[in-house]
């Protein structure tokens, strides 16, 4: 497992302008918290979509692929991390 954030740089006010994902080995998503910029979050995993969240059709981009877009910043970041993103779901809007 790999664990990323993402940043979308945007001004739409209906997509998230963070991503975190957990990311299997060949970069589907397992779990994945959703936070926009007015504060809104969801999550998902293979069970639960909240908040408008929903695990990707397809696998994650090579980083440096995604990294080629100005409007997206994405780097790994710790299991530890991801999993504070992800224990802090329950107090999502709308969990």
């Amino acid at each position: 497992m790999k664990y990323a954030v993402g940043k979308w740089l945007h001004n739409n006010p209906d997509e998230p302008v963070l991503i975190i994902s957990e990311l299997d080995d060949e970069q589907w998503e397992t779990r994945k918290v959703e936070i926009w910029a007015n504060g809104k979050k969801g999550f998902a995993d293979a069970l639960h979509e909240v908040g408008g969240t929903a695990l990707g059709l397809e696998p994650w981009p090579d980083f440096n692929e995604i990294n080629t877009d100005p409007q997206f910043k994405v780097e790994l970041i710790s299991k530890d991390d991801f999993e504070r993103h992800w224990d802090e779901r329950l107090s999502l809007e709308g969990a």
